[in-house]
């Protein structure tokens, strides 16, 4: 009985062992995927030209700011970010439920600056741009101002002096992509 007792507990001493290792295998893949989701490049600049969107169009919807990637993505990070920008906030509110033919509408009185709608993660996973320095949990819509505070200021002046939009309020921020990596 006593050969019997060690055998048991030989046993039961290896499958812990066994499911301890497992475990720990578990740990590292999901501090290694951790590592990967936090990771974030930095890119080049928006395409704020409307009719001239950045050519890497297969991950940008039409209401959103295109940038130009310096890299395709390889499961390698968790966003990919532009550089800096201005953007003109015109009118927020709920998330999903600002519709794209109001951007539309706006974007007339706007030929020469991307009109964009923050609708991150609305449509499932396909819409994957959101912007930084914004409440993520709200819709706006916002037009491109510039690259500097001096020119976004001065678009900001023109825009109110028209007073279509007298709420709007200056932002800079970038455009970020979020990756879905499971």
């Amino acid at each position: 009985m006593p050969r019997a007792a060690a055998l048991s507990f030989l046993l039961a001493f290896m499958f812990a062992c066994a499911a301890q290792a497992q475990r720990d295998e578990a740990a590292e893949d999901e501090a290694a995927q951790q590592k990967i989701a936090s990771r974030v490049i930095t890119h080049g600049e928006v395409c704020p030209e409307p009719k001239s969107p950045c050519l890497d169009m297969d991950h940008f919807h039409d209401n959103e700011l295109s940038f130009r990637l310096k890299s395709k993505f390889n499961f390698d990070r968790g966003r990919d970010r532009s550089l800096p920008f201005y953007a003109l906030i015109l009118k927020s509110g709920e998330l999903c439920k600002m519709p794209d033919e109001e951007r539309v509408a706006i974007q007339a009185q706007f030929p020469s600056r991307k009109v964009f709608l923050h609708r991150h993660f609305c449509n499932d996973f396909s819409d994957k741009a959101t912007y930084t320095n914004v409440n993520r949990k709200a819709g706006f819509i916002a037009v491109y101002a510039g690259k500097t505070d001096a020119e976004a200021k001065q678009f900001l002046g023109e825009v109110k002096a028209a007073g279509k939009f007298p709420d709007a309020n200056l932002r800079r921020m970038q455009v970020e992509l979020i990756r879905q990596l499971e």
